[in-house]
């Protein structure tokens, strides 16, 4: 199951670790990606720390953690093709996974259907 922040933060959970990326809404706002800057492996971030920057044609985003944690893995695949993102925003275009979650945090988050609610709210 997918959560999603108000800042278009998306966290997947399987097992101990959290997948996180940004979500379509927020890919298709940016424009076409030109650049990610991806945290370390091993850093640990608590929830509302920028987690790395995702730059546009249009605009540069920091990426804010959803979910305190500690990275395990980054998606290098965006170093060479940052535009993943903009084509798979919630699948390929992942931007890192987490390991020693607080998995509490996730109660602040909503659901697919609360977050749909929610951009929806934004268009008017």
């Amino acid at each position: 199951m997918k959560y999603y922040s108000e800042d278009h933060e998306w966290v997947e959970i399987n097992g101990d670790e959290a997948t996180v990326g940004i979500s379509e809404y927020a890919a298709n706002e940016l424009g076409d990606i030109t650049y990610v800057d991806l945290p370390n492996e091993d850093d640990d971030f608590i929830i509302g720390d920028t987690l790395g920057v995702v730059e546009s044609v249009k605009a540069s985003s920091d990426v804010y953690a959803p979910i305190s944690g500690t990275v395990s893995m980054v998606n290098d695949a965006l170093d060479d093709e940052p535009g993943l993102i903009n084509e798979s925003p919630e699948d390929k275009g992942w931007l890192c996974r987490l390991v020693n979650l607080d998995t509490s945090e996730l109660d602040d988050m909503m659901n697919e259907e609360a977050y749909f609610k929610y951009l929806k709210t934004l268009e008017d």
